[in-house]
């Protein structure tokens, strides 16, 4: 019972330093990696609550498709500076 609640917190911890570095940090792709580790760590709390079902939807449905739609909305997506070297 005392380590379910040590994992938890710690688990809890991670969550919330991800979720804020999600928000905060300001380059695109360091924001896509960190929600990538906020919606994995909820996966690991849904696993911690004996919510297994609802773990394995998180991973399929948010981290599978939602974080590669992003990722691909990062990589295709050119800055000013790219457009002005492909243009001399």
């Amino acid at each position: 019972m005392v380590l379910d609640t040590i994992a938890f917190v710690l688990l809890a911890i991670v969550l919330v330093g991800s979720s804020l570095g999600a928000v905060t940090v300001r380059d695109v792709w360091h924001a896509a990696l960190l929600l990538g580790v906020s919606l994995v760590t909820v996966a690991a709390l849904y696993v911690t609550l004996a919510a297994e079902f609802l773990a394995a939807i998180q991973v399929l449905v948010y981290v599978g498709g939602v974080l590669i739609l992003i990722t691909f909305a990062v990589m295709l997506t050119r800055r000013g500076e790219d457009n002005e070297e492909v243009s001399a």
